[in-house]
This record gives C-alpha cells, sequence and structure tokens, in this order.
C-alpha cells in the first residue's frame, strides 16, 4: 500500500555509508550483515543516528545493485573498514511511503514508477528506500514502512 505521492525539495543530510556493488541475489544476504557493520562503526565512535537506515541506489541493472547502504547522523563519522561518511543528497523528489513486508517493495516501486510517469515527471538515474519502521521496531511486517524517493530532473 503507497500512500499519496508528493513532490518534495530534500536537503543534504550528512551520513555514514558503506558502498556496495552487489548481484541482486546477494542482497538478502549482504545487507543485514552490512547494517551490523555500519552500527559497530558508529557506536565505536559515539555517533548516533539521526535517522532510520537508507539504501541510495546510484546504479541499477537487472542483476546488480550498485548502492549506498546508510544511516544519517548526528555528527561526522570517521572512516573505519569500509564505513564512510557520506550523505543523502540535495534533491527534488517524488516521494511516497510503502506500508508493508520488504517482498512487496518492488511492487511497490513499479506502481510509484506508473505514478510518476502518468504525471509526466522524469526521473533521474538514482534513487532511495528510508526504511523508517522495519524488524528493528517491530516485528509485524505490516506496520513496516519505507519512504520511496525518486530524484527529477528539469
Amino acid at each position: 500500500m503507497l500512500s499519496t505521492p508528493q513532490i518534495v525539495q530534500t536537503r543534504a543530510e550528512q551520513a555514514a555509508i558503506i558502498r556496495l556493488t552487489i548481484p541482486r541475489s546477494e542482497m538478502m544476504k549482504q545487507f543485514g550483515p552490512a547494517v551490523g557493520e555500519l552500527m559497530a562503526a558508529l557506536a565505536e565512535q559515539g555517533v548516533q543516528p539521526a535517522g532510520g537506515v537508507f539504501a541510495h541506489h546510484l546504479k541499477m541493472s537487472t542483476d546488480t545493485f550498485d548502492f549506498e547502504l546508510g544511516v544519517q547522523t548526528a555528527s561526522p563519522v570517521q572512516p573505519a573498514g569500509r564505513v564512510r561518511p557520506g550523505e543523502l543528497p540535495a534533491a527534488r523528489v517524488a516521494r511516497t511511503v510503502y506500508s508493508g513486508p520488504y517482498e512487496g517493495l518492488s511492487s511497490a516501486w513499479s506502481e510509484f514508477t506508473n505514478w510518476i510517469k502518468a504525471h509526466g515527471l522524469k526521473q533521474a538515474d538514482d534513487l532511495w528506500e528510508l526504511y523508517s519502521v522495519g524488524p528493528q521496531s517491530s516485528p509485524d511486517p505490516a506496520t513496516w514502512r519505507t519512504e520511496l524517493n525518486r530524484p527529477l530532473v528539469g
């Protein structure tokens, strides 16, 4: 289920990130451990998360995800292992919120993309998902909320 999409202007938000380029089939296997690695680096540095975990997809192909796994931070993070300082960009985006389990994200993106096209908007190459309510917050997938953001051009 999607909320009514909106067009919003985001501002740049500092973050801690891990860049991953992985086969799509490896996403479920690598995502959780990378989140653990990210949070451990923040804890070690005494840096507090300032938002939910996100996946900023830079390039997508039929078989590979190239993205930054990250979390907004209250203060800058220092490089540690794969963890680097980064940011969510300032951009004009189409945004909606998907409610439900992660298995429904593909369908949610398809529905959202159709809305964007139907409204004559042109999409940039990147996109990001912000996992505002998920397994870390609730054991019930029906209560999970994922913010979908698609930068726009023109």
